[in-house]
């Protein structure tokens, strides 16, 4: 399963995003469109929001594990345009998760 947290602060500015897991909905060996869509969504994001928006932002993967983390700066507030970016990323992954089901992809939304 795949598991998506968006963390927020208390004012609901994005903070972190974490994607850990993979989705496991095609069989073993079969190419797996869950974890295709939730990689293009979540590296199609990152790429805008860095190339598009100008923001910085700290990574991690770790492809074998399925693990993405997406940090931003405490110190400069989000664009407007990136918000609306993660807004997006954050509806479509909840999407996902209602089309394939929790058993697979989870959306999760913390206050840090």
């Amino acid at each position: 399963m795949t598991t998506i947290t968006f963390y927020k602060d208390q004012n609901g500015a994005y903070r972190q995003v974490v994607c850990k897991g993979h989705a496991a909905f095609a069989q073993k060996g079969k190419p797996d469109i869950l974890c295709a869509a939730i990689s293009t969504l979540l590296i199609s994001t990152n790429n805008a929001l860095e190339e598009l928006c100008g923001e910085r932002i700290q990574e991690e993967a770790d492809e074998q594990t399925g693990f993405i983390r997406l940090t931003f700066s405490e110190e400069t507030a989000l664009q407007e345009k990136s918000v609306f970016l993660l807004d997006f990323l954050k509806y479509s992954m909840e999407s996902l998760s209602k089309q394939y089901g929790e058993k697979y992809l989870k959306v999760k939304i913390k206050e840090v």
